[in-house]
Protein backbone atom coordinates (compact mmCIF):
# COMPACT_ATOMS: atom_id res chain seq x y z
CA UNK A 1 0.00 0.00 0.00
CA UNK A 2 0.63 3.53 -0.41
CA UNK A 3 1.75 5.56 2.58
CA UNK A 4 -0.91 8.35 4.10
CA UNK A 5 0.00 11.58 5.15
CA UNK A 6 3.88 11.48 3.01
CA UNK A 7 1.92 12.51 -0.02
CA UNK A 8 -1.20 14.78 0.21
CA UNK A 9 -2.52 15.39 -3.18
CA UNK A 10 -6.43 16.40 -3.43
CA UNK A 11 -6.63 13.03 -5.74
CA UNK A 12 -6.21 10.46 -3.11
CA UNK A 13 -5.50 11.98 0.54
CA UNK A 14 -8.07 12.13 2.50
CA UNK A 15 -8.98 15.23 5.41
CA UNK A 16 -7.65 13.76 8.52
CA UNK A 17 -4.06 13.41 6.73
CA UNK A 18 -3.78 17.56 6.98
CA UNK A 19 -2.96 17.42 10.70
CA UNK A 20 -1.52 14.29 10.98
CA UNK A 21 2.62 13.69 10.71
CA UNK A 22 5.35 11.40 11.76
CA UNK A 23 3.32 9.63 14.47
CA UNK A 24 0.71 8.36 12.61
CA UNK A 25 2.66 7.50 9.46
CA UNK A 26 5.24 5.46 11.94
CA UNK A 27 2.12 3.50 13.15
CA UNK A 28 0.49 2.75 9.72
CA UNK A 29 3.82 1.47 8.59
CA UNK A 30 3.93 -0.50 11.95
CA UNK A 31 0.38 -2.45 11.29
CA UNK A 32 1.13 -3.34 8.08
CA UNK A 33 4.58 -4.75 9.17
CA UNK A 34 2.39 -6.55 11.49
CA UNK A 35 -0.23 -7.95 9.37
CA UNK A 36 1.65 -8.97 6.78
CA UNK A 37 1.47 -6.33 3.62
CA UNK A 38 4.13 -6.93 1.45
CA UNK A 39 5.49 -3.56 0.70
CA UNK A 40 4.48 0.42 2.08
CA UNK A 41 5.05 2.85 -0.48
CA UNK A 42 6.34 6.50 -0.60
CA UNK A 43 6.00 8.68 -3.62
CA UNK A 44 8.65 11.48 -4.91
CA UNK A 45 8.48 15.03 -5.69
CA UNK A 46 11.00 17.73 -5.09
CA UNK A 47 9.03 21.01 -5.20
CA UNK A 48 5.53 21.75 -6.64
CA UNK A 49 5.13 25.08 -8.40
CA UNK A 50 2.18 27.16 -7.50
CA UNK A 51 0.50 26.49 -10.64
CA UNK A 52 -0.20 22.73 -9.52
CA UNK A 53 -0.25 23.42 -5.40
CA UNK A 54 -4.05 23.38 -5.31
CA UNK A 55 -4.27 20.11 -6.79
CA UNK A 56 -1.24 18.27 -6.03
CA UNK A 57 -0.59 20.33 -2.38
CA UNK A 58 3.16 21.12 -1.32
CA UNK A 59 3.33 18.04 1.16
CA UNK A 60 5.14 15.42 -0.72
CA UNK A 61 7.72 13.65 2.14
CA UNK A 62 11.21 12.86 0.71
CA UNK A 63 10.88 9.15 -0.40
CA UNK A 64 14.40 8.46 1.25
CA UNK A 65 14.47 10.01 4.48
CA UNK A 66 10.76 8.64 4.99
CA UNK A 67 11.63 4.83 4.23
CA UNK A 68 14.63 5.08 6.25
CA UNK A 69 12.85 6.23 9.14
CA UNK A 70 10.50 3.48 8.48
CA UNK A 71 13.31 1.03 8.47
CA UNK A 72 14.31 1.13 11.71
CA UNK A 73 10.98 1.11 13.40
CA UNK A 74 9.69 -2.21 10.88
CA UNK A 75 11.34 -5.74 10.17
CA UNK A 76 9.65 -7.49 7.40
CA UNK A 77 8.02 -5.05 5.12
CA UNK A 78 9.43 -3.97 1.89
CA UNK A 79 10.53 -0.52 1.34
CA UNK A 80 9.25 0.49 -2.19
CA UNK A 81 9.30 3.94 -3.95
CA UNK A 82 6.86 5.06 -5.59
CA UNK A 83 7.95 6.17 -8.15
CA UNK A 84 11.49 8.37 -7.52
CA UNK A 85 12.41 9.92 -10.01
CA UNK A 86 15.49 9.51 -11.25
CA UNK A 87 16.12 11.74 -13.46
CA UNK A 88 16.24 14.82 -11.25
CA UNK A 89 19.61 13.31 -9.33
CA UNK A 90 22.75 11.62 -10.58
CA UNK A 91 23.11 8.32 -10.71
CA UNK A 92 25.83 7.68 -8.68
CA UNK A 93 23.78 10.02 -6.05
CA UNK A 94 20.91 7.99 -6.25
CA UNK A 95 22.83 4.77 -5.82
CA UNK A 96 24.38 6.22 -2.95
CA UNK A 97 20.89 7.06 -0.90
CA UNK A 98 18.97 4.03 -2.20
CA UNK A 99 22.27 1.35 -1.24
CA UNK A 100 22.70 3.01 2.25
CA UNK A 101 18.94 2.31 2.89
CA UNK A 102 18.99 -1.23 0.80
CA UNK A 103 21.89 -2.22 3.63
CA UNK A 104 20.02 -0.45 6.69
CA UNK A 105 17.18 -1.90 6.08
CA UNK A 106 18.39 -5.65 5.83
CA UNK A 107 17.83 -5.67 1.90
CA UNK A 108 14.22 -4.55 1.86
CA UNK A 109 14.33 -2.23 -1.09
CA UNK A 110 11.98 -1.81 -3.84
CA UNK A 111 13.29 0.80 -6.07
CA UNK A 112 10.03 1.78 -8.27
CA UNK A 113 11.58 4.41 -10.33
CA UNK A 114 9.14 6.91 -13.29
CA UNK A 115 9.88 9.55 -15.69
CA UNK A 116 7.92 12.47 -13.66
CA UNK A 117 5.38 15.29 -14.90
CA UNK A 118 6.35 18.23 -13.52
CA UNK A 119 8.35 20.57 -15.83
CA UNK A 120 9.44 23.21 -13.02
CA UNK A 121 10.92 20.51 -10.77
CA UNK A 122 13.16 19.32 -14.24
CA UNK A 123 14.12 22.99 -14.70
CA UNK A 124 14.96 23.82 -11.02
CA UNK A 125 17.46 21.14 -10.63
CA UNK A 126 18.49 21.68 -14.24
CA UNK A 127 17.34 18.18 -15.58
CA UNK A 128 16.27 17.76 -19.26
CA UNK A 129 12.13 17.69 -19.00
CA UNK A 130 11.75 17.13 -22.64
CA UNK A 131 14.49 14.39 -23.11
CA UNK A 132 12.90 12.79 -19.40
CA UNK A 133 12.10 9.32 -21.35
CA UNK A 134 15.68 8.89 -23.00
CA UNK A 135 17.22 10.17 -19.20
CA UNK A 136 15.09 7.77 -17.63
CA UNK A 137 16.21 5.05 -19.80
CA UNK A 138 20.18 5.46 -19.04
CA UNK A 139 19.52 6.19 -15.64
CA UNK A 140 17.92 2.97 -14.93
CA UNK A 141 21.11 1.14 -17.35
CA UNK A 142 23.46 3.62 -14.91
CA UNK A 143 21.60 2.43 -11.68
CA UNK A 144 21.87 -0.92 -12.61
CA UNK A 145 25.26 -0.81 -12.73
CA UNK A 146 25.62 1.43 -9.92
CA UNK A 147 23.43 -0.83 -7.74
CA UNK A 148 25.14 -4.15 -8.24
CA UNK A 149 27.76 -6.09 -6.15
CA UNK A 150 30.97 -4.15 -7.94
CA UNK A 151 32.42 -1.70 -5.24
CA UNK A 152 33.72 0.26 -8.25
CA UNK A 153 30.75 0.24 -10.78
CA UNK A 154 31.05 1.73 -13.95
CA UNK A 155 29.15 2.76 -16.77
CA UNK A 156 29.62 4.71 -20.17
CA UNK A 157 26.58 6.73 -21.64
CA UNK A 158 25.51 9.49 -23.45
CA UNK A 159 24.50 11.69 -20.51
CA UNK A 160 26.59 10.13 -18.07
CA UNK A 161 29.66 7.86 -17.42
CA UNK A 162 31.81 6.72 -14.33
CA UNK A 163 34.67 4.46 -13.49
CA UNK A 164 37.00 3.67 -10.62
CA UNK A 165 34.60 5.13 -7.94
CA UNK A 166 34.37 3.15 -5.18
CA UNK A 167 31.04 2.96 -3.16
CA UNK A 168 30.41 1.48 0.15
CA UNK A 169 27.94 0.46 1.83
CA UNK A 170 26.78 -1.89 -1.47
CA UNK A 171 23.70 -2.79 -1.16
CA UNK A 172 22.57 -6.15 1.22
CA UNK A 173 20.71 -7.64 -2.01
CA UNK A 174 22.43 -9.38 -4.86
CA UNK A 175 20.06 -7.51 -7.40
CA UNK A 176 17.80 -4.48 -5.83
CA UNK A 177 14.57 -5.32 -7.21
CA UNK A 178 13.98 -2.56 -10.04
CA UNK A 179 10.30 -1.61 -10.98
CA UNK A 180 9.25 0.85 -13.15
CA UNK A 181 6.40 2.92 -12.68
CA UNK A 182 3.81 4.63 -15.79
CA UNK A 183 1.13 3.44 -18.04
CA UNK A 184 1.88 5.24 -21.32
CA UNK A 185 3.40 3.50 -24.53
CA UNK A 186 7.08 4.48 -23.57
CA UNK A 187 6.65 3.36 -19.87
CA UNK A 188 5.51 0.11 -20.63
CA UNK A 189 7.70 -0.53 -23.17
CA UNK A 190 10.85 0.75 -20.33
CA UNK A 191 9.55 -1.28 -18.13
CA UNK A 192 9.31 -4.71 -20.09
CA UNK A 193 12.64 -4.00 -21.12
CA UNK A 194 14.38 -2.81 -17.72
CA UNK A 195 12.07 -3.47 -15.64
CA UNK A 196 12.07 -6.51 -12.56
CA UNK A 197 8.53 -5.21 -12.39
CA UNK A 198 6.16 -2.65 -13.74
CA UNK A 199 3.81 -0.28 -11.80
CA UNK A 200 0.70 0.71 -13.57
CA UNK A 201 -0.60 4.40 -12.79
CA UNK A 202 -4.15 4.24 -12.85
CA UNK A 203 -5.36 1.65 -15.29
CA UNK A 204 -9.10 0.67 -15.01
CA UNK A 205 -9.54 -2.96 -15.17
CA UNK A 206 -10.50 -3.02 -18.77
CA UNK A 207 -7.46 -1.60 -19.78
CA UNK A 208 -4.48 -3.55 -17.82
CA UNK A 209 -4.86 -7.39 -20.09
CA UNK A 210 -3.51 -5.40 -23.21
CA UNK A 211 -1.31 -3.31 -21.07
CA UNK A 212 -0.13 -6.63 -19.74
CA UNK A 213 -0.35 -8.51 -22.89
CA UNK A 214 2.30 -6.02 -25.05
CA UNK A 215 4.28 -5.83 -21.59
CA UNK A 216 5.11 -9.65 -22.16
CA UNK A 217 4.92 -9.50 -25.86
CA UNK A 218 7.99 -6.99 -25.77
CA UNK A 219 9.87 -9.11 -23.43
CA UNK A 220 9.61 -12.08 -25.39
CA UNK A 221 10.59 -10.28 -28.82
CA UNK A 222 13.84 -8.66 -27.21
CA UNK A 223 14.27 -12.31 -25.59
CA UNK A 224 14.07 -11.66 -21.98
CA UNK A 225 13.44 -14.83 -20.13
CA UNK A 226 12.98 -13.80 -16.72
CA UNK A 227 10.19 -12.99 -14.88
CA UNK A 228 8.64 -9.53 -14.48
CA UNK A 229 6.18 -8.41 -11.52
CA UNK A 230 3.24 -7.49 -12.61
CA UNK A 231 1.41 -4.61 -9.99
CA UNK A 232 -1.97 -3.08 -10.19
CA UNK A 233 -3.63 -0.19 -8.08
CA UNK A 234 -7.07 -1.54 -7.06
CA UNK A 235 -10.06 0.30 -6.70
CA UNK A 236 -10.04 2.17 -3.00
CA UNK A 237 -11.54 -0.27 -0.51
CA UNK A 238 -13.46 -0.33 2.69
CA UNK A 239 -14.50 -3.41 4.03
CA UNK A 240 -18.01 -4.07 5.63
CA UNK A 241 -21.01 -1.44 4.89
CA UNK A 242 -20.01 1.95 5.73
CA UNK A 243 -21.77 4.30 7.72
CA UNK A 244 -20.44 7.64 5.53
CA UNK A 245 -20.28 8.16 1.81
CA UNK A 246 -17.12 6.30 0.28
CA UNK A 247 -17.32 7.40 -2.98
CA UNK A 248 -19.41 5.15 -5.88
CA UNK A 249 -16.14 3.04 -7.08
CA UNK A 250 -15.06 1.78 -3.66
CA UNK A 251 -15.21 -1.30 -2.83
CA UNK A 252 -17.60 -2.18 -0.04
CA UNK A 253 -19.35 -5.08 1.98
CA UNK A 254 -18.38 -8.76 3.53
CA UNK A 255 -14.59 -9.81 3.01
CA UNK A 256 -15.69 -12.47 0.71
CA UNK A 257 -17.11 -10.34 -1.82
CA UNK A 258 -14.27 -8.16 -1.83
CA UNK A 259 -11.92 -10.99 -2.55
CA UNK A 260 -13.89 -12.69 -4.97
CA UNK A 261 -13.89 -9.13 -7.09
CA UNK A 262 -10.20 -8.70 -5.74
CA UNK A 263 -9.45 -12.35 -7.59
CA UNK A 264 -10.10 -10.49 -11.21
CA UNK A 265 -6.42 -9.32 -11.25
CA UNK A 266 -4.31 -12.30 -11.08
CA UNK A 267 -7.15 -13.77 -13.86
CA UNK A 268 -5.14 -10.69 -15.97
CA UNK A 269 -1.96 -11.43 -15.22
CA UNK A 270 -1.11 -9.18 -12.13
CA UNK A 271 1.41 -10.55 -9.70
CA UNK A 272 0.72 -8.25 -6.61
CA UNK A 273 -1.82 -5.54 -5.60
CA UNK A 274 -1.42 -2.13 -4.35
CA UNK A 275 -4.59 -1.43 -1.87
CA UNK A 276 -6.02 1.64 -0.56
CA UNK A 277 -8.62 2.36 2.42
CA UNK A 278 -10.89 4.96 2.57
CA UNK A 279 -10.95 6.67 6.44
CA UNK A 280 -11.68 9.47 8.36
CA UNK A 281 -8.78 9.03 11.24
CA UNK A 282 -5.38 6.76 11.54
CA UNK A 283 -7.61 4.49 13.67
CA UNK A 284 -10.08 3.73 11.32
CA UNK A 285 -7.40 2.82 8.72
CA UNK A 286 -5.58 1.17 10.52
CA UNK A 287 -8.65 -0.61 11.92
CA UNK A 288 -8.87 -1.47 7.96
CA UNK A 289 -5.66 -2.57 6.55
CA UNK A 290 -6.34 -5.33 10.00
CA UNK A 291 -9.70 -6.27 8.66
CA UNK A 292 -8.36 -6.86 4.93
CA UNK A 293 -5.42 -8.71 6.28
CA UNK A 294 -7.29 -10.54 8.42
CA UNK A 295 -10.56 -11.37 6.59
CA UNK A 296 -9.86 -10.48 2.88
CA UNK A 297 -6.80 -11.61 2.00
CA UNK A 298 -6.95 -15.31 2.97
CA UNK A 299 -9.62 -15.67 0.36
CA UNK A 300 -7.28 -14.01 -2.20
CA UNK A 301 -5.28 -17.12 -2.15
CA UNK A 302 -8.03 -19.89 -1.49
Amino acid sequence: MQLPVQAQSALFAEPWEAGAGAEDLVEVAKVADRTGFAYVAVCDHVAIPRRLADAMSTVWYDPVATLSHLAAVTRRVRLLSHVAVVGLRHPLLVAKQYATLDHLSGGRLVLGVGAGHVREEFEAVGADFDGRGPLLDETVDALRAALGPDEYPEHAGERFAFSGLGQRPRPAQARVPLWVGGSSPAAVRRAALRGDGWLPQGDPRDRLPAQIARLRRLREEAGIAAPIEVGAIVEPLYVGEPEWEVGRRTLTGKPAAIAESLRAYPQMGVDQIQVRFRSRSRSELTDQMAAFAHDVAPHLTA
